[in-house]
């Protein structure tokens, strides 16, 4: 049994690979290649139907997706044959949103009779257990901010926009768009002026397939959450992964912030 790892940037397709017993092919799309593995086969999205015959040929019986990619340029002229049924839906998901289109590509391996696998299926020990984690806990403050994150989330997934947001007495600082995660704590510094107080939160968007795209936090995050003045991390429990959680509990703890796994 052979597992394809269909990985993007970041740090967590390392961390499934060492998490993988059996044998292992890494793949990446063209111009997303990994940060930290060596790339055994290359596809482009308009190759999408030979790259599926190619992992079959080698004896794949299941793929797992991790770390993060955009939409690359489409090329009608670079479409092949075994591609061409598949651009109808293609087209039609990419204008219904990342969810649809996700789910439509997950649909394609799974026709070809391949099992797609989520990363905390395949490193189940990338996801933190549910409670408080760092020595500072959250206030009543922090909790009824987290009540209010949970709203917002769930109406940004509602509209296929995001997964996270920060949240300070029950105002909406900012929320994930299409930039992402790093970009929305950033903007944060220079609008806040010094201010300090507040979550960030993430957590899966509401119906969506864990198996692809589920929200991940690392030591960045961290970094990142600390220069905007907030109190802490809330992420949910079973849906968000955590790469290095020793180490995000032991940055979060010394700069006096609470990390709070919430079930």
């Amino acid at each position: 049994m052979t597992l394809a790892l269909i990985a993007g940037r970041g740090r967590l397709p390392d961390a499934v690979a060492q998490s993988v017993e059996g044998e292992l092919m890494v793949a990446a799309l063209e111009g997303f290649p990994p940060d930290a593995l060596a790339v055994d086969v290359e596809f482009r999205i308009e190759q999408l139907g030979s790259f599926i015959t190619n992992l079959k040929d080698r004896g794949v019986t299941e793929v797992c997706f991790a770390g993060a990619i955009r939409r690359p340029p489409l090329d009608p002229a670079a479409v092949d044959a075994a591609t061409l049924p598949l651009v109808p839906r293609m087209m039609k998901a990419l204008q219904e949103g990342d969810d649809a289109a996700l789910r439509t590509v997950l649909g394609f391996f799974e026709e070809a009779g391949l099992t797609v696998r989520g990363a905390h299926e395949v490193s189940p020990d990338l996801l933190p257990p549910p409670g408080v984690l760092t020595a500072r806990k959250p206030d009543t403050q922090n909790e009824r901010d987290a009540e209010r994150a949970e709203q917002i989330v769930e109406a940004l997934g509602a509209a296929d926009v995001g997964q996270s947001c920060v949240v300070h007495k029950g105002q909406a600082l900012a929320v994930e768009a299409l930039p992402g995660t790093d970009w929305m704590l950033e903007s944060l510094v220079s609008f806040r002026h010094g201010q300090t107080g507040g979550i960030f939160f993430k957590t899966p968007k509401p119906g969506q397939d864990l198996r692809i795209d589920m929200p991940t936090i690392g030591s960045e995050t961290v970094v990142k959450a600390a220069r905007a003045g907030l109190d802490g991390i809330v992420i949910s429990a079973g849906g968000v992964l955590s790469i290095g959680l020793a180490d995000i509990v032991k940055g979060l703890d010394e700069r006096g912030m609470f990390l709070w796994v919430r079930g």
